[in-house]
């Protein structure tokens, strides 16, 4: 229906993107399901029933990102909120980036999401709506050995930061959300990727960087979800600009 809000999720087949779309949906929303992994957006959009779409979109190319989003609007008839969760991980000693490495960092992380907020704008506009933008703890502060990833989070987080002051007087607030290590498929393939064969071990020095200690664990999907839900409500009228954490306080600071 016309008048039912609608969402669209950019790597909305991941882990917190498909979480996401759930809690969206399980509240009463429309959700476009934007994946380079069509197939796999079908599948989530196919779950949650006929409240979803899947559209298949490649976010390093802006024409892509256009399309997708026209594509989302077309079949809603509106568009009320967009989440840009689509990103790659990288790490490494700087000794060791290829330029093919950092072009593929930066055109998912950065690019992609500059110009999925360049697509959804006008249509935000219309609404005043709102944009999330998914950021990281290494957004806010250094990660050893992540260089390329570091650099392209805090661009996201001030591209946020500028687009709430370039949009606030259109009604439309943007934030960035900036998640600690997330169990999903994507920290399962940086453990896998760069474990050195050992994801277990890997895992266990990424929660000894909380200050938890034994009791440590990885936030889940569901748990950022809700974070992006509550963004999305009238009751968050007042939060734009904003870097917001939820990473049982990795990024406090050193231990």
């Amino acid at each position: 229906m016309a008048d039912q809000p609608t969402a669209l999720i950019t790597g909305g087949a991941g882990g917190i993107g498909a979480a996401a779309a759930d809690r969206f949906v399980t509240g009463g929303w429309r959700v476009a399901i934007v994946d380079r992994d069509e197939q796999r957006a079908k599948t989530v959009a196919h779950s949650l029933g006929s409240s979803a779409i899947a559209i298949g979109c490649d976010v390093s190319r802006p024409e892509s990102c256009h399309e997708a989003v026209a594509a989302g609007i077309a079949w809603a008839g509106r568009l009320d909120h967009m989440i840009a969760a689509a990103g790659v991980w990288s790490e490494g000693p700087i000794d060791d980036v290829t330029e093919a490495e950092f072009d593929r960092v930066m055109a998912v992380n950065v690019k992609g999401v500059f110009f999925s907020c360049q697509a959804a704008v006008s249509s935000l506009r219309a609404s005043r709506g709102s944009m999330t933008l998914i950021a990281s703890d290494a957004g806010l502060q250094a990660n050893k050995g992540a260089a390329v990833y570091c650099a392209s989070k805090g661009a996201v987080v001030l591209l946020a930061k500028t687009l709430a002051l370039d949009l606030g007087p259109d009604g439309v607030r943007v934030n960035a959300v900036c998640p600690g290590d997330v169990m999903s498929p994507m920290l399962e393939r940086q453990a896998e990727t760069y474990g050195g064969g050992d994801p277990a071990a890997y895992f266990e020095t990424l929660l000894g960087k909380y200050p938890q200690g034994s009791n440590a664990r990885f936030t889940q999907p569901g748990e950022v979800a809700e974070f992006l839900w509550f963004l999305a409500q009238p009751g968050a009228a007042p939060i734009t600009g904003a870097a917001l954490s939820i990473d049982f306080g990795l990024s406090s600071g050193i231990l």
